[in-house]
């Protein structure tokens, strides 16, 4: 199986992504690559400080957190870990093309009030440029729970169906039930019409790979808050979404995936569209 990269700083939030790739990995056959992007300015961490003392500290960390969890990895799965130099999202998805990485996860702290509409975090940027998916997860997610419900919301844009493939795979490994939303911001029923017809085709989608599904509609001028809202009350365990969405009557709070990474207390998975995709 590809690979799951999880980006480390050695803050409490990112050894809790590191805890929470394990059964990831262990359910996927996947091998554990823990990543340290040297020369990051943060104010937590250890990205700020260049020394090559600081970066014998980090492999000297790396190797206790070897040490630590590799008795909950599967006997098959390596846990291992690389350094590298630069902007750690140009960084992550250089080395995530490079080794055919499945998912890079990474923590998520999560910005309450107004600033969360302007400032972008680290968590964001790996989102947004990097072409492989992205869980994002907060350090207050429980630890070791299992896949067992999916939340897809589908908007009407072309790029909605292209997060199915993938969630038809974890579906498959987890036995996961998927929830397919259609998602309205507008009363316009035409525009609701589309949004309907891209959940029907991704609804016939799972049911040819034999996914457990259960279809549902949300009309909202915040659609965020409405699917958070929505995912909380039917315990969902994921939610994925794709990086580029059509635009909600509520622009000027700031893109709807970034909102959704940085308030959202369930770990969303963060699919990028390509070019020529046909489901």
């Amino acid at each position: 199986m590809q690979p799951i990269i999880v980006a480390v700083d050695f803050s409490n939030t990112s050894i809790h992504a590191l805890k929470y790739s394990i059964p990831l990995a262990n359910k996927l056959k996947s091998d554990i690559v823990m990543v340290w992007v040297d020369k990051i300015a943060t104010t937590e961490g250890i990205y700020s400080d260049t020394s090559n003392e600081n970066r014998n500290e980090a492999k000297k960390r790396f190797e206790e957190l070897i040490h630590q969890y590799h008795k909950n990895v599967s006997k098959e799965i390596k846990l291992e870990y690389k350094l590298r130099k630069g902007k750690i999202y140009h960084e992550l998805d250089v080395l995530a093309s490079t080794i055919g990485a499945m998912i890079i996860v990474t923590g998520a702290h999560g910005i309450s009030g107004f600033e969360e509409y302007w400032i972008g975090s680290n968590a964001f940027k790996i989102v947004t440029y990097s072409n492989c998916p992205v869980i994002t997860v907060r350090r207050d997610f429980p630890e070791g729970k299992s896949i067992d419900r999916i939340l897809v919301p589908v908007d009407s844009s072309s790029e909605t169906l292209q997060k199915f493939p993938f969630i038809a795979k974890l579906a498959e490994v987890f036995g996961s039930e998927v929830h397919i939303v259609a998602t309205h911001y507008s009363q316009l029923k035409s525009i609701q019409r589309v949004a309907e017809n891209l959940a029907d085709q991704a609804a016939k989608y799972l049911e040819k790979h034999n996914v457990k599904l259960v279809r549902d509609k949300i009309i909202s001028n915040d659609i965020t808050k409405m699917t958070i809202d929505y995912a909380l009350n039917m315990g969902a365990d994921l939610i994925s979404i794709m990086t580029e969405q059509e635009t909600p009557a509520n622009i000027l709070l700031g893109p709807h995936a970034q909102q959704m990474v940085n308030q959202s207390p369930i770990p969303i998975l963060s699919i990028h569209p390509v070019e020529h995709f046909c489901l």
